[in-house]
């Protein structure tokens, strides 16, 4: 079985890319799996110091049906509006594991989670915003015993997408969680989810298009998803927890189970400066300063064996 992990940057996200790279070339480089890379706007320099770590780098172009007007001037955007295309970008695998270049692997085990899941074939592999240690999804302001505004993602974005006949059959569900995710070549989604995010980006907002027809297709037309554990993806914006003993982030609630994939949404400041810290709790009762990205990246230091496949 061949393997895609897709990632996608332009330049000003490099720094995280290439963090998210040395995290997985550190546990992939005896493994059959490929890393491969959408350029979305990478400087040369850039270009020059990730081909020695991947196996394919590519600038897509956009896709049929997204307009001069709506893609001039947005070409970072291409690693949201591509995703759907990934098999057509990098053709001859099995399996595609996409993660966003801000996302870094902890333990390897939730990527093979990913993997697994997505190579029964024909099933959606991902995780949402459904976890005990997540707040709910949706926000709603009330006027006496009505609601008057529902604060949620499918509501923000998809009635400009979709309509708002299709937003409100969406607005109960998890919103699904598109940093990370796992679809086998020979899935039935990827020729829908060409179709519905053209729909969607041309219709409302390019960003976040990707999600946005991502949960059209599953919570609205039945497309197969199978749902992973919080702690295989996790959402920084809300805190994990740190087990000193092991120097690992694990999720805040027993078991404590080992993060997989951390995912460096909602901070920011963290994604701007590796030196910016906060303050989160340890497993045993006390509290630690810490920064969210790929602890064991020093590009001074760290060498990978180039792959050898092409």
């Amino acid at each position: 079985m061949r393997i895609a992990i897709v990632s996608g940057s332009d330049k000003n996200y490099f720094p995280l890319l290439i963090e998210m790279v040395h995290s997985v070339r550190q546990f992939s480089v005896d493994r059959n799996i490929d890393i491969c890379v959408m350029d979305a706007g990478l400087a040369e320099s850039q270009r020059e110091q990730l081909s020695p770590l991947v196996n394919q780098l590519v600038i897509p172009g956009w896709p049929n049906g997204i307009s001069e007007e709506k893609s001039k001037g947005k070409d970072y955007l291409k690693a949201c509006i591509c995703r759907p295309f990934i098999p057509e970008i990098f053709p001859g695998y099995d399996v595609y594991l996409w993660m966003d270049c801000d996302t870094w692997v902890q333990d390897w085990s939730s990527v093979e989670m990913f993997i697994r899941s997505a190579a029964k074939g024909d099933r959606l592999a991902i995780t949402n915003g459904a976890d005990r240690s997540y707040p709910k999804p949706i926000r709603i302001s009330w006027l006496g015993r009505w609601p008057r505004k529902i604060g949620s993602f499918y509501n923000a974005n998809g009635k400009k997408a979709f309509g708002w006949a299709t937003a409100k059959k969406m607005i109960p569900h998890y919103v699904l969680s598109a940093a990370t995710f796992a679809i086998a070549a020979k899935a039935p989604h990827w020729k829908r989810w060409q179709e519905v995010i053209v729909e969607a980006a041309m219709n409302g907002k390019m960003f976040p298009a990707e999600q946005l027809s991502l949960g059209k297709i599953i919570h609205i037309e039945g497309y197969k998803a199978e749902y992973l554990p919080a702690y295989a993806m996790w959402q920084c914006q809300h805190k994990p927890f740190w087990d000193a003993e092991k120097s690992i982030f694990v999720e805040p609630n027993e078991p404590h189970a080992t993060i997989g994939i951390m995912h460096l949404s909602g901070v920011d400041d963290i994604r701007a400066d590796r030196d910016v810290k906060t303050e989160i709790e340890t497993t045993d009762g006390k509290t630690v300063s810490v920064n969210y990205r790929y602890p064991l990246f020093a590009a001074e230091k760290l060498t990978i064996a180039k792959p050898q496949r092409v």
